[in-house]
């Protein structure tokens, strides 16, 4: 006897999955930064100094003398040896007076106007600078600086993003089958 027979064949159905991935760009540009200083104002003033010399009394030493000086020392000078000459002639005189008493007088009178005494031979330093009369005012120097803030300009740049989405596909790798066969 024959039974009729039923095959029956399956195959699966496989599904696969196409996974595009998911693209991220991200990009921080630099800030944009601006800076400036300002010079600082300088603000200067000064008042000059004043150095006075007064050099008459080594420059008279020199025997460079001012005409009024120079006059008035000549008159004392004169009137010194108008003294002295009289005090001398006085003197001899008094010498003269007393020419009883002995003594040769005018001898002595004539060796001493006669003969001069020796003059002395030295070495002289002359223009001694201690006889420099000197005064000094000091000057000032005021200096104001007055300095100048920074200037910053700032601007922060936003972050460039790209993003690509991701995608999911589901694909058949193989699709499913029946067969049926059958006999008798």
């Amino acid at each position: 006897m024959n039974i009729p027979q039923l095959q029956i064949q399956t195959t699966r159905g496989v599904l696969g999955l196409q996974i595009d991935k998911p693209i991220q760009e991200i990009e921080q540009p630099r800030a944009t930064l601006t800076q400036e200083q300002p010079a600082a104002i300088l603000e200067m003033s000064s008042t000059r100094s004043q150095l006075s010399l007064d050099t008459t009394e080594v420059r008279a030493d020199i025997d460079l003398k001012s005409p009024l000086r120079r006059s008035a020392e000549n008159a004392q000078y004169g009137m010194q040896q108008l003294m002295e000459g009289i005090a001398r002639r006085a003197q001899e005189g008094q010498q003269l007076v007393q020419i009883e008493i002995g003594g040769g007088a005018i001898a002595d009178i004539s060796k001493q106007n006669g003969t001069p005494p020796q003059k002395q031979l030295a070495i002289k330093f002359v223009g001694d600078r201690t006889k420099i009369q000197m005064s000094l005012q000091p000057g000032t120097l005021n200096i104001n600086a007055t300095p100048q803030k920074a200037i910053n300009n700032v601007q922060v740049n936003k972050p460039i993003h790209n993003y690509t989405q991701g995608k999911v596909t589901g694909v058949m790798e193989q699709y499913p089958s029946i067969q049926i066969d059958w006999r008798l």
